[in-house]
């Protein structure tokens, strides 16, 4: 009766919560004019906000297996979208992506046709199918699909790689906003911020989770709307960016002659040159295949389905998901448009005597660099090969800003009240948290259920279970943090190599497993070696020991050489070997039949729709 009470008292439930946060925002901005230190504030809004995940959190807390790992399958289609939404709209999205946009002008897009392009995938092919299968996890479908552990085995080992590298990001992430908003060194903050991940998701589960996403995804998204709304509004007269910031594109082309900007700069399909180039070309369509291939095969993604109350709400949420989803990627060109006209008239041109505040603030965290040689401001080699003309005047070519700090500073930038500048860091811990927790819950989930449970001790009581799982989830979350603090690479291209990982070694053995039924268990656990194997050994060559690319194909598109493979290699195989039994292939049926019971192929479980 109380869980009963409480999904019908949602609507309101947030609603309280989102008052609660606007009022809150607004008690501090009037703080701020009335002379608190812009630090008070930085600690006051992320440690709110983090004390409020922690809440619901330990309000969520649960001991029931079926609510750790799927949240008790009660979770409406709307709000699952919403927490779907915070659970996608990780640093990548949130951080990186009109930094990129601001970087690559149009090659950036590649990201956002990818990203929700592959939510179409995710519909068509695998939702529905994977709500019917009925099961915990990933892994459990490939167990019970392909018979046996070794398929289940495979699949933990994609899984946690592609996690792995997708957590380290949001903790990178994290370490940034802790860092620049707590005046803490990077790879202390990295640890800092961990804490924060680590309360809701190892207390509740994925009950937990749910509810915190949902609670991170309004604030996320107030914080990314309200800057890009007020700049709007000042430079157009009209608070409506995603219409209007074409003016600010014809500013920006206005001044770009007056700045030293060359015509033809780059952009989509063209080289350094402003030329057209095959390889471009090539590079930001293989780049699109990937991300979306890889947004239907991400684990923390599709157990989302598995926690709605029907096949049907499974199909509804993927709807609910990509509008929430689009009302951020539909404005990050417009943040990028209007961060760069603000640093075109109000950065460059200025002394460096007479620079902001903020520019030496981000230049501590590294993200900033102004390098004329008369005054750098430089802690993070940013001025590195650039020749300063020591005129003591900040030219555009002087000024370097990482991709990962466009979003963050540009309340900064624009001048803007800095209690926006710590919603914005609000908004961006929440995005980074809530991906870092569904992914953390996956790896520890895949470690404890899937080899623990499955295939060590069967006879686990739910006790140990639990237990496995939470001492797991926080060694992973240790050594993720361990890693972002070395700064590996940028939020965005270790988020696009999780996209290939997975793609390339579970997209070709989920996809067959439910569309063609001659796939067999050979074929499917050769299928995912190779793929897995070609774009790993693409990846770790090409990054880290200097080896030359194929065919001019960057290694955020491994997965351009991993998933043929693995299609490949699995059908041929499957070819080769004896077909699936009728048990197998019947089973197979059933899951494409959105109503009825689904009886597993070990004929253990009968899973009620």
């Amino acid at each position: 009766m109380a869980k009963s009470s409480f999904i019908d008292n949602l609507g309101k439930i947030y609603a309280y919560y989102t008052g609660g946060f606007v009022g809150f925002t607004i008690l501090l901005a009037i703080l701020e004019q009335l002379g608190v230190p812009n630090k008070i504030i930085g600690y006051a809004f992320i440690f709110l906000t983090i004390g409020v995940y922690a809440l619901i959190g330990v309000l969520s807390r649960t001991a029931e297996v079926s609510e750790y790992y799927v949240a008790g399958r009660v979770v409406p289609a709307f709000y699952n979208g919403m927490a779907t939404g915070a659970d996608w709209m990780s640093a990548a999205s949130f951080i990186g992506m009109a930094g990129t946009l601001y970087m690559l002008g149009y090659d950036g897009l590649a990201f956002v046709l990818g990203w929700t392009g592959g939510y179409v995938l995710v519909a068509v092919l695998l939702a529905p199918y994977l709500r019917k299968f009925g099961q915990f996890t990933v892994p459990d479908f490939l167990g019970a699909r392909y018979g046996g552990n070794l398929a289940r085995l495979i699949g933990v080992a994609v899984l946690i790689t592609a996690s792995f590298a997708y957590v380290v990001a949001q903790i990178f992430g994290v370490g940034i906003i802790a860092s620049r908003f707590l005046g803490i060194p990077f790879e202390v903050a990295v640890f800092v911020g961990l804490a924060g991940i680590l309360v809701c998701s190892m207390l509740g589960g994925m009950r937990a989770v749910t509810w915190t996403q949902v609670a991170q995804y309004i604030i996320l998204i107030v914080a990314y709307l309200i800057p890009v709304v007020w700049m709007s509004a000042k430079v157009t007269g009209v608070p409506i960016p995603q219409l209007m910031y074409g003016q600010a594109l014809q500013k920006i082309t206005a001044l770009e002659p007056t700045l030293g900007v060359a015509k033809g700069h780059v952009a989509a399909f063209a080289d350094a040159k402003g030329q057209f180039s095959m390889t471009s070309a090539v590079n930001f369509f293989l780049l699109i295949a990937c991300l979306m291939i890889g947004t239907a095969s991400l684990p923390h993604i599709l157990m989302r389905y598995f926690t709605t109350p029907s096949v049907k709400q499974a199909r509804q949420s993927v709807g609910w998901s990509l509008f929430f989803i689009f009302l951020l990627y539909f404005t990050a060109p417009s943040y990028a448009a209007f961060a760069k006209l603000e640093v075109y008239q109000n950065v460059v041109g200025l002394g460096i005597d007479q620079l902001p505040q903020w520019v030496r603030a981000w230049g501590q965290v590294g993200l900033v660099g102004a390098c004329d040689a008369a005054n750098a401001v430089d802690t993070f080699a940013m001025c590195k090969g650039v020749a300063g003309n020591a005129d003591g005047i900040l030219q555009l070519s002087e000024f370097k800003i990482h991709p990962d700090a466009i979003v963050l500073a540009t309340p900064e930038i624009a001048g803007l009240p800095y209690v926006v500048a710590g919603l914005v860091a609000a908004g961006g811990l929440a995005a980074a948290l809530s991906t870092a927790d569904g992914l953390l819950l996956a790896i520890a989930n895949a470690l404890s259920h899937d080899v623990y449970y499955r295939m060590i001790d069967p006879k686990a009581d739910t006790k140990k279970r639990l237990i496995a799982s939470r001492v797991l989830l926080i060694c992973v979350a240790i050594v993720a943090a361990w890693v972002a603090s070395m700064k590996p690479s940028t939020i965005l291209s270790m988020v696009a190599w999780a996209f290939s990982i997975a793609a390339s070694g579970l997209f070709p053995a989920l996809v067959m497993g439910v569309w063609w039924k001659r796939t067999t268990s050979t074929g499917a656990v050769a299928g995912m070696v190779v793929g897995f194997g070609v774009c790993l050994y693409y990846l770790i060559t090409t990054q880290f020991y200097d080896a030359p690319l194929w065919f001019g194909i960057k290694n955020i598109s491994c997965g351009a050489f991993g998933i043929p493979a693995a299609f490949l290699t699995t059908v041929v195989v499957s070819l080769f070997t004896p077909a699936p039994s009728k048990e197998m292939q019947d089973f197979i049926d059933s899951i494409r039949v959105p109503k009825g019971d689904v009886v597993l192929a070990d004929a253990r479980h009968s899973i009620d729709k």
